[in-house]
C-alpha cells in the first residue's frame, strides 16, 4: 500500500516536474493536479482498516511507518516545491505577460515601421521614376545636342567655305577695282593733261582771233579813214562840174 501511495506520489512529482517545462498553462490545472494526486491517495488506503483510522488526517505522522513518514515527508516536500513553482509560475506568467506586451509593442512598432518602410519604397520608387525620366530627358537632350552640334559643324563648315569663298572674290573685285581706279587715275590725269593743253591752245586761239579782231577793226577804221579823206577830196570838184550845166 505504501508502495503505490509513493509511487502514486512520484507520479504526481512527475506531472509537476512536466508542468514546470510548459509556463504558458494556467496554475489553476497545477492545482487540479495536487488535488487529484490527494484524492489517488486517500483513495489507496486499506478498506479493511478501522474506522478510526479512517479519521485520521491524511498525512499525520502518528503511527506511521518508515515508508509512510517517508511518503508524507516528500508530499509534503512536493507541496513546498509546488508553491514555490506555483510562486515562480506567477513571476514567470507577469513576466511572460510583460514580454508579450513588449512583444505586441515590438510588433505594432514593427507593423509602423513595415508601414513606414513601404512608404519609403515607394518613395524610393517614385523617386526612381522621377530619375528614369530625368535620365531619358537628359538622354534625349544629350542626343539632341549631338544631332545639333553636327548640323551646326556641317553649316559652320559650309558658311566658312562660303566666306573662303566670297572673301577671295572679294580680294579678286578689290584687286581689280584697286587697278581700275589706277587706270581711271591714269585717264583722268591724262584727259586732265589734254584739257590743260586744250584749255592752252584755247587761250592761244582766243588771243590769235582777238589779234584778229583787233586788226580788222584797225583795217575798218583805216578803211573809213581812207573812204572818208577820199569823199571830202571829191566833193568840190563835183560840186564845181554841176554848176555851169545849170
Amino acid at each position: 500500500m505504501a508502495r503505490e501511495t509513493e509511487k502514486k506520489g512520484m507520479a504526481w512529482f512527475k506531472s509537476a516536474r512536466s508542468n514546470q517545462n510548459q509556463p504558458d498553462k494556467n496554475s489553476t490545472e497545477q492545482e487540479d493536479i495536487a488535488v487529484t494526486a490527494e484524492e489517488e491517495a486517500a483513495s489507496s488506503a486499506d478498506p479493511e482498516l478501522p474506522a478510526a483510522e479512517g479519521n485520521k488526517p491524511l498525512f499525520s505522522k502518528d503511527n506511521q511507518d518508515k515508508i509512510g513518514l517517508d511518503v508524507i515527508v516528500s508530499i509534503e516536500n512536493m507541496l513546498k516545491e509546488r508553491q514555490l513553482l506555483t510562486y515562480k509560475n506567477r513571476g514567470l506568467e507577469d513576466q511572460l505577460f510583460t514580454a508579450n506586451e513588449t512583444i505586441n509593442r515590438y510588433k505594432h512598432e514593427q507593423i509602423k515601421r513595415d508601414q513606414l518602410v513601404q512608404e519609403k519604397n515607394k518613395e524610393i520608387r517614385e523617386l526612381e521614376n522621377v530619375l528614369t525620366n530625368k535620365q531619358m530627358a537628359y538622354d534625349q537632350l544629350l542626343e539632341d545636342y549631338k544631332e545639333y552640334q553636327l548640323t551646326s559643324n556641317l553649316a559652320y563648315e559650309k558658311l566658312s567655305n562660303q566666306l573662303e569663298t566670297e572673301t577671295a572674290k572679294y580680294n579678286k573685285l578689290y584687286e581689280e577695282s584697286n587697278n581700275t581706279q589706277y587706270q581711271s587715275m591714269l585717264k583722268i590725269n591724262s584727259l586732265e593733261e589734254k584739257v590743260r593743253e586744250l584749255e592752252i591752245a584755247n587761250q592761244k586761239y582766243a588771243e590769235q582771233y582777238q589779234n584778229i579782231l583787233d586788226d580788222k577793226a584797225k583795217l575798218m577804221q583805216t578803211i573809213n579813214d581812207f573812204t572818208e579823206k577820199m569823199s571830202f577830196s571829191f566833193s568840190p570838184k563835183t560840186a564845181a562840174s554841176n554848176t555851169p550845166s545849170e
